[in-house]
């Protein structure tokens, strides 16, 4: 069921939702929690998709809030609020309220927002992007016990981890730090399997990928040994080594569908590591509402602790010099043996010149006793 309501108010977008629930013959309400979307026309469909999906396994009422401040000073001084709302199948399974706020209403959106929440039930506010530099500051984030962001949708996407870790606040998480669950659970499961002294690590994937940053530094802050940052050309995080003095622990996906994991004296078996969809990431953190202390270490780690490895250019014109050198000793090899011999007297000269001068030991003028 669809209803569209024009320049309305938030006490007839209640009613409009009780009589759709009337009509679908559902009085109580059977939700859980509010989930509230804020983004712009542009993303409001797959944001909507996802939150649509995520409702299935946590039944919610959705208000999505879009903020159209318009662009001319007669649209600016237009204040206007228009609604749409699904209920049924086209809401997933619960309520879903799309909020166009015109005019100077969208700076006051809280307003808006407050009449439509459940009573006695938790609020969850999310940025699929463009989100504030303290969404716990934010007029609708401190309604919200949990504030979900979005570090990859930022310009700077490693660069946003500073500014979370900045404006962290208990309630306060990131989907950059949802894609790694797996990865996280995949890496302990092979510790208890077989434990054994890492004495370092090395994390490899994309250069703009914050999720790369966020397992680099959990590793630093659980397992306390050095990490190495490495880049790859995607997709996502594509390995993990933990380094033993038995041999490397490998969790390899090159591809972004299968995982292979390598442990020293075992056969190397296929795990699932498929990357997952923004409905998945956003089901995984609707589960708890409590705080995520193990996220609020790993984002307050610099990103400074994080080791770059040897320049890999450099590395290789080393090996071209070398492999040249051999060649040429090969080809040739009386001059490479007479310039050596050549380098070698020269060395011998001048270590003769650094030598100190010994004296002739002096003879005892008296006997031995």
């Amino acid at each position: 069921m669809k209803i569209d309501l024009t320049n309305t108010t938030s006490s007839k977008i209640n009613a409009a939702l009780m009589e759709a629930r009337r009509a679908s013959g559902s009085t109580a309400a059977g939700m859980v929690l509010t989930l509230v979307i804020v983004t712009d026309e542009g993303s409001a469909y797959d944001a909507l998709k996802a939150a649509n999906d995520a409702s299935r396994e946590h039944p919610s009422r959705t208000l999505a809030v879009i903020k159209r401040a318009g662009r001319s000073p007669r649209a600016r001084a237009e204040t206007r609020l228009d609604a749409e709302i699904l209920v049924g199948t086209d809401a997933g399974s619960g309520e879903t309220v799309i909020l166009r706020m015109h005019g100077e209403l969208a700076a006051h959106a809280q307003s808006v927002v407050l009449p439509l929440l459940l009573p006695d039930a938790p609020v969850v506010v999310w940025w699929p992007d463009n989100a504030p530099l303290h969404p716990a500051q934010d007029p609708l984030g401190a309604l919200a016990q949990r504030r979900i962001t979005d570090a990859v949708t930022a310009e700077s996407p490693v660069g946003q981890l500073a500014q979370r870790a900045q404006s962290y606040t208990p309630g306060d998480t990131d989907l950059a730090w949802t894609r790694i669950t797996g990865w996280r659970s995949m890496l302990a499961a092979a510790l208890d399997q077989r434990p054994a002294t890492i004495t370092s690590a090395a994390v490899e994937g994309e250069s703009y990928n914050p999720s790369v940053e966020l397992l680099g530094l959990w590793l630093h802050n659980r397992l306390h040994v050095p990490v190495e940052r490495v880049v790859t050309g995607g997709p996502g995080i594509t390995a993990v080594h933990l380094r033993t003095k038995d041999g490397d622990i490998t969790l390899d996906r090159p591809d972004g569908l299968m995982g292979t994991l390598c442990m020293p004296g075992s056969p190397d078996r296929q795990v699932a590591l498929k990357r997952r969809e923004t409905a998945e990431l956003i089901a995984e953190e609707l589960r708890r509402l409590d705080p995520d202390d193990i996220y609020a270490t790993a984002v307050r780690t610099p990103v400074e602790q994080l080791r770059e490895p040897v320049n890999a250019e450099t590395t290789a014109a080393e090996r071209v010099a070398r492999a040249a050198a051999a060649e040429a000793a090969v080809a040739n090899p009386a001059r490479v043996t007479a310039k050596v011999t050549a380098e070698g007297a020269a060395s011998a000269d001048e270590a003769a010149e650094q030598a100190p001068v010994k004296k002739p030991a002096k003879r005892a003028a008296k006997g031995s006793a």
